[in-house]
């Protein structure tokens, strides 16, 4: 049994101590916004916050997690859609299929948390995740967007 504090509540989960945390999440909490894309930590469609960092939960144990450890899925980030990221993944209409979209989001949502103004290098340099509809052009515009909506207000 794992104490993880996920969205703020102290969940206990059964499972192996070796389990993935995306599995975890998915299926013994019932998150299942969290995304799995690759299962080698590669594409970021399994990205939660982890104590604010942006997490690939895919090959991450849920051993490797201590219940002080706050971890944030999409379903936590904000509620009913109020975060500035999602404001603008809506204003921008930036998914096409959407299946990466919750990592792109944490990602994203990470990343105008420590850089409030990113540069262009600043979201290359951060923005890893792979969306293979290839969408990175709405994901830059959107992130410009929301830091410039945080900046304003």
């Amino acid at each position: 049994m794992q104490r993880l504090n996920i969205n703020g509540k102290v969940h206990e989960v059964d499972a192996e101590p070796d389990t993935p945390l995306l599995w975890a999440l998915r299926e013994q909490v019932g998150l299942t916004g969290t995304k799995y894309g690759c299962g080698v930590a590669a594409c970021g469609a399994c990205t939660v916050h982890v104590d604010g960092v942006p997490t690939r939960t895919c090959t991450m144990p849920i051993s490797s997690f201590t219940e002080a450890q706050k971890i944030v899925t999409i379903e936590g980030l904000s509620p009913e859609v109020t975060h500035p990221i999602q404001k603008a993944w809506l204003e921008l209409d930036v998914p096409q299929c959407g299946y990466c979209q919750s990592g792109q989001i944490m990602a994203a949502a990470a990343l105008i948390a420590s850089k409030p103004a990113p540069t262009d290098d600043d979201i290359n340099a951060e923005m890893t995740n792979i969306c293979r509809c290839g969408t990175y052009n709405r994901i830059r515009a959107a992130i410009k967007l929301a830091a410039s909506n945080v900046k304003r207000g």
